[in-house]
């Protein structure tokens, strides 16, 4: 071990300390669910994305054991090598279909897809225009990229501030392509992207769209098909990222398109270039699940009666939920150190709801990201509505 690394380890660990950034994961000790074994301890989970309770569905665990009787447990090679079996590709036209896309690529995560995606369609002739509360996913694939996309150049908008977008789209006619990147709900916030207005920017001032939609997959949309079905704009979004790890309750990330995006992307997306393929039965596991949300209103229906009834209790006991529109719900706190002692403190009551601190969010912005989901019952809720009174009335007598 060098002793200079080490030393190095240390400090930086010890200054995330004294800043209330440290963080460590707990251990899930059960199968995802609205409580679950963590660390020992039964808790009511307000920190998963699986908002349709399908990681744990029946219907998609049997398909995955299926898939490992016919097709083995590993894919064996990279995708373009030999890696693409039949289900992978079956998984990629039911994932078109869905979408209403030409064509669906799949990546073994959405921050693989991401960081595939974008710097493939631009160079450095071209621009890239991002919402300033995008993901760290989309942000390190802008990175990664050799188009202009600085703050400092004047490529970052203010959020969801449309007319700051017109001014860099007035700005910016001179290069060759532009991108118009956002997330379509915004992971730390809960509140949706104004997509219909990007979309009438971008084609009046002919630049193109990409959405990551991400939390948005599963939950808007007909059938949880996302933001450009929940606006109707179908055909008119170049670019549509999602993910297989949230709502859908497996693991991946896919970028919907066009025939010509995919093709390209298979030719020059690194991460599809350079990783082994999903083992078999991933795929088999998400192709139920995508059975389910097309057939099945009831967990989407769950899903959402439990937000309302989240998102008004919280309200009506007093908390801010920071204008969220979606299941992500958080409760603001402001201080980095409240934040965490809140979570610890809910923890102790029987919730595991996770403070969200800087480099996440901004300094001084820390709040807890709430999840309702619908693994959750009303009595899950309701306990964890109490908890939530409890540990601020005592935080607030200390």
């Amino acid at each position: 071990m060098n002793a200079h690394l080490q030393s190095w380890l240390g400090e930086q660990l010890q200054a995330l300390r004294d800043q209330n950034l440290y963080k460590i994961p707990k251990i899930l000790e059960s199968p995802a669910g609205g409580r679950v074994q963590m660390n020992g301890k039964q808790v009511i989970n307000l920190s998963s994305n699986n908002y349709l309770g399908l990681a744990n569905h029946p219907k998609v665990r049997e398909a995955a054991l299926k898939a490992i009787d016919e097709w083995g447990v590993g894919a064996g090679a990279v995708r373009w090598i030999g890696g693409t079996m039949r289900i992978h590709d079956e998984l990629e036209q039911r994932l078109a279909k869905f979408k209403q896309t030409e064509a669906v690529l799949v990546f073994t995560g959405g921050f693989t897809a991401n960081s595939g995606a974008i710097p493939a369609v631009v160079t450095d002739k071209d621009v890239i225009i991002s919402d300033e509360l995008n993901h760290a996913s989309i942000i390190d694939g802008v990175r990664l990229g050799s188009a202009k996309y600085k703050k400092s150049d004047g490529l970052v908008y203010a959020h969801k501030d449309m007319e700051a977008l017109e001014k860099i789209l007035q700005n910016t006619q001179s290069f060759q392509k532009r991108m118009i990147i956002t997330d379509g709900v915004f992971s730390m916030d809960g509140d949706i992207a104004p997509l219909p207005a990007i979309v009438e920017l971008a084609e009046k001032y002919d630049a193109f769209v990409m959405v990551d939609d991400a939390h948005a997959s599963g939950v808007l949309g007909k059938n949880g098909a996302g933001t450009t079905s929940h606006f109707n704009l179908y055909g008119r979004v170049d670019i549509q990222l999602g993910t297989l790890s949230k709502a859908l309750g497996v693991v991946g990330g896919y970028i919907a398109g066009s025939a010509a995006l995919k093709d390209w992307l298979i030719n020059r997306g690194r991460p599809y270039l350079f990783s082994t393929a999903h083992p078999p039965m991933v795929a088999a596991a998400l192709i139920a699940s995508l059975d389910i949300m097309e057939n099945d209103p009831e967990p989407m229906q769950r899903l959402w009666d439990n937000t309302r009834w989240w998102k008004n209790a919280l309200a009506e006991a007093g908390f801010d939920t920071m204008g969220s529109e979606t299941p992500i719900t958080p409760v603001y706190v402001g201080d980095e150190g409240a934040a965490q002692a809140m979570e610890r403190a809910l923890w102790e009551e029987g919730v595991y709801a996770l403070a969200i601190v800087y480099p996440t969010v901004a300094r001084g912005k820390a709040r807890l990201r709430t999840m309702p989901s619908a693994a959750h019952t009303k009595e899950d809720l309701a306990d964890a509505l109490e908890a939530f009174k409890r540990v601020r009335d005592m935080m607030g007598s200390a």
